[in-house]
């Protein structure tokens, strides 16, 4: 299996290496980045995160979250990229653009721009006609980078997640689209 690498202005998406899992297990601890997920992970969840989910998806689909490395230090900064969802909701199955980033690497734009390079692929190589992505409605820096993306709400679609236990404040989620239509569309005038 080849998984394709995506180069940005300052990033590199790429293959995980086994290098990536303490500092992956490292921000999945931290609560300031796990803050609107259930519950930080273990170091074991961690590692199994990346083995049972993020590698059967390039395998599957061609696409998945690839590890991001920034390209002026080569420190290893988290995930982003497409990932399918399957739970039981109105709008699944479905593929999401999601990311989860180191702390000491959000406010520079990083989700935003590996974001796109994923999204890119996912309406070029990988065909898809659409893209979601979802979060809690406090969570104001992600929905940012949604509404950065060209993606638009559908409050219409808003949910409670079936992964989020019952009673959760965090069981509650809003909803963004993204159209391949709407993507070309923005293409044409940004390029």
């Amino acid at each position: 299996m080849t998984i394709p690498v995506l180069r940005t202005e300052r990033l590199l998406l790429r293959e995980w290496r086994d290098s990536d899992l303490a500092p992956f297990a490292a921000l999945n601890a931290d609560p300031s980045v796990v803050r609107y997920l259930p519950r930080p992970l273990t170091r074991q969840e961690s590692d199994d995160f990346v083995r049972r989910r993020i590698h059967p998806s390039f395998a599957a689909h061609g696409f998945g979250l690839w590890a991001v490395e920034r390209l002026d230090t080569g420190v290893f900064i988290g995930f982003v990229g497409l990932t399918e969802q399957t739970f039981q909701a109105p709008f699944t199955p479905a593929v999401e653009v999601g990311w989860r980033l180191a702390r000491a690497h959000w406010g520079h734009g990083f989700a935003t721009e590996a974001a796109r390079a994923s999204i890119d692929l996912g309406f070029g190589e990988a065909g898809l006609t659409e893209i979601v992505s979802m979060t809690v409605p406090a969570n104001r820096r992600s929905r940012a980078v949604m509404e950065r993306l060209g993606m638009t709400r559908d409050a219409e679609a808003d949910f409670d997640h079936p992964r989020v236990p019952t009673g959760s404040p965090l069981v509650a989620h809003v909803l963004y689209r993204l159209t391949r239509d709407r993507w070309a569309a923005r293409q044409r005038v940004d390029g």
